[in-house]
């Protein structure tokens, strides 16, 4: 990993990159649809309009914001018709319920923790290294300090 240090004006130019308000206002969004689940399709649609004209590093945060929400999206659905399948199935009651709130933390955390990578690499004015991921767009994410 490289020390070196950015010129100020260097850092100036990164901070005011094409689209960069626009990430950190995507980033916001989505954090703030744990409250308002209206606040994710805002944040999805601004970083569709945004991403064409964004600097190319910024570009990734875009398409890594976009791919949080369809993915999430898509897992939601997914979860959904497993939980009307256990219902036709005869499950008994508490086993969709418990399920459901299982599911819902873990989506919980995904979500929270791809914004948290997303905004530590946006701050420190590097791309995400994979925007397609998964998981955590490339980062290596630890509960330990260092």
């Amino acid at each position: 990993m490289s020390t070196l240090q950015a010129s100020p004006a260097a850092d100036h130019l990164d901070k005011a990159a094409r689209g960069r308000g626009a990430a950190i206002v995507v980033y916001m969004l989505f954090l703030g649809s744990v409250l308002a689940v209206v606040t994710a399709p805002v944040g999805v649609l601004i970083a569709h309009l945004k991403r064409r004209n964004a600097e190319p590093w910024v570009q990734s945060h875009l398409q890594f914001q976009i791919r949080t929400f369809w993915l999430g999206m898509l897992g939601g659905g997914l979860f959904v018709a497993t939980w009307q399948l256990l219902g036709f199935a005869g499950a008994p009651a508490v086993a969709p319920w418990a399920l459901g709130y299982i599911y819902f933390t873990a989506c919980l955390i995904w979500m929270v923790a791809r914004c948290g990578v997303g905004i530590t690499r946006l701050t420190s004015n590097q791309p995400v290294t994979n925007p397609r991921s998964l998981a955590f767009g490339g980062a290596r994410v630890t509960l330990a300090d260092g």
